[in-house]
């Protein structure tokens, strides 16, 4: 085979790649809703002219005794790739949500590319597009990038879509190191050899975890402090026994939230003094909590640990193909009752993380394994995914409507694949204005996802009424007594009655209440 036709898979491509198991697909599914009804014949025009740009997703992923390998596929249709169906029934949103669980539940043919989209033509009086790819072409960032590329601000836009050609991958395991690395690791030499240094420590790692201290000794007298960070991931010992974690089958079930308004969430971390990203994944521990108790299960004082995804990807790269992520595991305080304090601790959990290197080092394993023996990867996944219950995963999507083959998309979702022995993925996407949540969960763990996502709105309501229910005066930085908001800082708060919380800062929906 010509060589231009086949390039080797990065590593931590080839990570995600092997990944695959029967009860953990490494496949990214995604929905779109749309207002109107979708025409088969322009949803393939979309597809060619833009999906196709990307010569990556004409290539079959393909595995022998040399390694993981990008290969043209010769027999590539893409009637193949795209399917038609009709719902059931009454063709609503639990009949989608069944549809979806059966995708997710379903390999993609390793024959092919590892993709497919699925055209519901009959979805709520309109369309909905189901979309899966393989976790080893791209990361929820990139893809993204992928689905804005088919798409345009105005529905005659849309299906005017000029024929393109994007850069088919990465810009290679080196380029990418350099880039990464640069910021904390000046002083080392070579940054190509960290991939073969962590190769080394990973097997050391895998065969005695209590090693760990002195795992990575060489790159920290070259003034990378990683030892201590492998060391807490080595040390940190298995998660929490819940209903959340156990044996797991092949049979998935996914669920999704009805949107929640950005601006109120907005509203909501800046009167707290916190991110969005506390709020949301603050909300997304009292759902899990909840759920735990309405099941009639322990919760007071339990903790459980999430793996969430940390971006690395280099400034101007988001359209590049690939995985450019690292993880950290986040303490979940599913244990503390009243929702301002697990706020409190769920902030102060994720401060303690910033400039961890745990992202770096994760990625750093995930790119050394993929070039070694399958068996290492099993051994390091395996000790990655039992120290955590769940992947929490928040993507910023486009803060305006887009239209695709001319139907604007009304709501999107998706859910993030589970690796090892982990059984359940919260997504948070960001559309128009909107926050989607998105939930998936083994069957046999989590038989009833929409229990879970349908508390979100209750614990923002909860948020919102005991921050305008709490004293306003005195210093954001002051350490608040359990059960009261953080203040807001005298300077940044609009101009109100004292003692009471300005107009500007309470949504529209509670402002007549």
């Amino acid at each position: 085979m010509a060589e231009a036709r086949r390039e080797r898979i990065s590593g931590v491509d080839t990570a995600w790649l092997r990944m695959d198991m029967p009860t953990n697909l490494m496949v990214i599914v995604g929905v779109l809703m749309f207002e109107g009804r979708l025409e088969p014949a322009r949803v393939k025009r979309t597809l060619e002219r833009r999906f196709l740009a990307y010569r990556r997703f004409r290539q079959k992923a393909v595995q022998d005794p040399t390694g993981a390998w990008w290969e043209d596929d010769d027999d590539f249709d893409i009637d193949s790739h795209v399917h038609q169906v009709a719902l059931p029934g009454k063709a609503g949103k639990a009949e989608l949500q069944a549809y979806v669980s059966d995708l997710a539940s379903t390999p993609l043919d390793a024959t092919k590319p590892l993709w497919q989209f699925h055209l519901v033509d009959n979805f709520d009086g309109g369309s909905a597009l189901v979309m899966r790819i393989h976790h080893c072409y791209a990361d929820g960032i990139a893809l993204v990038q992928v689905m804005l590329s088919m798409t345009e601000k105005s529905a005659r836009a849309s299906l005017a879509l000029p024929a393109q050609r994007f850069d088919a991958g990465d810009r290679g395991d080196a380029a990418f190191w350099e880039q990464v690395l640069k910021p904390v690791a000046g002083a080392i030499e070579g940054a190509t050899r960290v991939g073969r240094n962590l190769l080394d420590q990973g097997r050391e790692l895998a065969a005695n975890p209590g090693a760990a201290q002195e795992v990575l000794e060489g790159a920290t007298r070259k003034g990378m402090d990683f030892a201590g960070e492998l060391a807490k991931l080595a040390l940190m010992g298995s998660d929490s026994p819940t209903r959340f974690k156990g044996r797991l089958g092949a049979r998935k079930r996914v669920a999704w939230a009805e949107p929640l308004p950005l601006d109120e969430v907005k509203v909501m971390g800046k009167a707290l003094g916190c991110s969005i990203n506390d709020v949301l994944l603050a909300m997304a521990t009292g759902a899990l909590r909840e759920y735990l108790s309405s099941r009639g299960d322990p919760v007071d004082g339990l903790g459980i640990r999430a793996i969430v995804p940390v971006n690395l990807r280099p400034e101007g790269q988001a359209r590049e193909l690939g995985n450019r992520f690292g993880l950290v595991f986040l303490d979940l305080p599913i244990g503390t009752e009243d929702p301002l304090q697990r706020l409190r601790e769920v902030r102060a959990h994720m401060q303690a993380l910033k400039g961890s290197f745990q992202p770096l080092i994760v990625l750093g394993l995930l790119h050394a394994v993929g070039y070694g023996p399958r068996i290492l990867q099993e051994q390091i996944t395996g000790l990655l995914s039992q120290n955590a219950s769940a992947v929490m995963t928040n993507v910023p999507g486009p803060q305006h409507p887009v239209w695709f083959a001319g139907r604007r998309i009304e709501e999107l979702n998706f859910w993030v694949p589970q690796s090892g022995g982990i059984g359940m993925g919260v997504s948070i996407l960001s559309y128009d204005g909107r926050i989607q949540f998105g939930l998936i969960a083994d069957a046999g763990l989590v038989p009833d996802p929409d229990r879970i996502v349908g508390r979100f709105r209750d614990e923002f309501d909860k948020l919102m009424w005991l921050t305008l229910m709490s004293p306003w005066e005195g210093e954001a930085d002051a350490a608040p007594a359990r059960g009261r908001a953080p203040r807001k800082p005298r300077a940044a708060r609009p101009a109100q009655a004292a003692g009471e919380p300005a107009a500007a800062v309470v949504p529209k929906r509670f402002r007549n209440l």
